[in-house]
């Protein structure tokens, strides 16, 4: 098991791992997410197991269900269990996001992972996020 430092939520049945240093919107991204319909896994820190070829995301027992909202702290919100880590994000400036990125992976407990890059903060980042977790999903569903 690793223990990642990011949030995590389920959407549409895809694991997506948000990461980036503290304040880098995170937990805002992920409240966007949930907004429109994913669950949260986990907030701040992700617990990474390997299952069956895959990496199955939870949170720690200490901060389950709770989603840390600046303003008003953590708060219970819509949960899922784990998810089946499907991507990964790294969350940066409009600037670092690539118009045509190159196919890459991020590997944990050597399963690897695709991984992109978004600015958390535009208005179409959480867009973004769910039409790159449907086409991990045609991936992982055609996966052997």
């Amino acid at each position: 098991m690793v223990l990642v430092h990011g949030s995590c939520v389920d959407v549409a049945g895809v694991g997506v791992l948000l990461r980036g240093p503290s304040g880098s919107g995170k937990s805002d991204l992920a409240l966007r997410l949930i907004g429109g319909g994913a669950r949260l896994v986990a907030d701040d820190q992700v617990e990474l197991k390997p299952a069956g070829g895959h990496l199955s995301a939870t949170a720690p027992a200490a901060i389950a269900g709770l989603l840390e909202v600046r303003g008003l702290g953590p708060v219970p919100v819509a949960t899922a269990a784990s998810a089946q880590l499907g991507l990964v994000y790294d969350l940066v400036e409009s600037e670092a996001v690539e118009r045509l990125p190159a196919d890459t992976t991020v590997a944990y407990e050597d399963v690897r992972v695709p991984l992109l890059r978004v600015a958390p903060f535009e208005a179409s980042a959480p867009d973004k996020v769910r039409l790159a977790a449907q086409r991990a999903k045609l991936d992982m569903l055609s996966a052997p």
